[in-house]
């Protein structure tokens, strides 16, 4: 194993740094600028942290229950989840797509990574590669695409998810990360997005994030034929702590009104990452009471 730096790292966009765990030592959290990227178990590349890497692995599990996958990252970083991916399913074929040239040699130096075929680091831009990719190449999106905290617009928009429908397989499953602040508005907009393009869509959260309580993660799953519910709910509920799975008209209700994002919303429309006067989200959540316990922001 490589020694790992103490002090933070000049990359191509900003600086990166390692965090160790004190009561773990061989887990450390990969932090870009002072934002907490990835964390991994140096010694255990299929040990996931990180808790919506947790429900897109249970997505990704009911979804294809078994064997090695074809699956593109959009967003790399310290590539936690196609480490895990690899560990869980032994001869996968992945791609990374990290926009950082510096990161995605660093990350190559720091932490044992399957190497090429296995997993390929790109350096390029999410929505270029993807919109490059042949059709019908890859089983599994993955997106998980962050600038400063925030998730660009272009990969969040129709014709973005339109590229990710092409490249994927007949079946295949898009997984999306992203956070949002009360009133959700953007996880709104992104089911009624993917809702436009895919034939299923699934939303899965904490329970604290969907009543408007907190910022935080909202992971979506995607795909053209049905998505399972009983092995979804079922793999959600093994989780160390409580989520709420919002699917068919749950999740219609959770959208409401909110129209989806376009690359050119056209003149005298909204903006979108905020409602307009005929775009509000229901003032009431579709999310039952449930278990209080939440987990630290990621």
């Amino acid at each position: 194993m490589h020694d790992l730096p103490t002090e933070p790292v000049q990359t191509s966009l900003g600086t990166a740094s390692l965090r160790r765990d004190p009561g773990a030592p061989n887990r450390v959290t990969l932090l870009l600028g002072s934002t907490e990227s990835s964390h991994l178990d140096l010694e255990d590349p299929g040990y996931l942290e990180f808790e919506y890497m947790q429900q897109m692995a249970v997505l990704l599990d009911a979804s294809r229950p078994a064997g090695p996958v074809r699956a593109l990252h959009l967003g790399g970083a310290g590539c936690a989840f196609p480490r895990a991916l690899e560990a869980r399913r032994p001869g996968s074929t992945q791609l990374a797509v990290e926009i950082d040239k510096v990161l995605a040699a660093l990350v190559r130096q720091w932490f044992d990574l399957p190497r090429a075929p296995r997993l390929r680091i790109r350096t390029g831009d999410a929505r270029a590669v993807t919109a490059a990719q042949r059709p019908a190449s890859w089983e599994v999106v993955v997106r998980d695409v962050f600038a400063h905290a925030e998730v660009p617009r272009h990969v969040r928009t129709l014709e973005a998810a339109a590229e990710v429908r092409r490249a994927l397989v007949p079946g295949g499953l898009y997984l999306v990360n992203l956070t949002d602040h009360p009133p959700l508005y953007k996880a709104r907009a992104e089911v009624a997005t993917l809702q436009e393009v895919f034939a299923d869509v699934q939303l899965v959260a904490d329970p604290a994030i969907l009543r408007g309580r907190r910022y935080g993660n909202v992971v979506l799953a995607a795909s053209d034929v049905p998505l399972p519910v009983t092995a979804v709910e079922r793999g959600l509920r093994r989780l160390p702590l409580p989520v709420r799975l919002l699917h068919g008209a749950e999740l219609d209700s959770f959208r409401g009104t909110v129209p989806p994002v376009r690359d050119d919303p056209g003149p005298g429309t909204e903006g979108p990452d905020r409602p307009g006067p005929d775009a509000a989200p229901p003032a009431t959540n579709p999310a039952p009471p449930a278990a209080e316990a939440v987990p630290p922001g990621r």
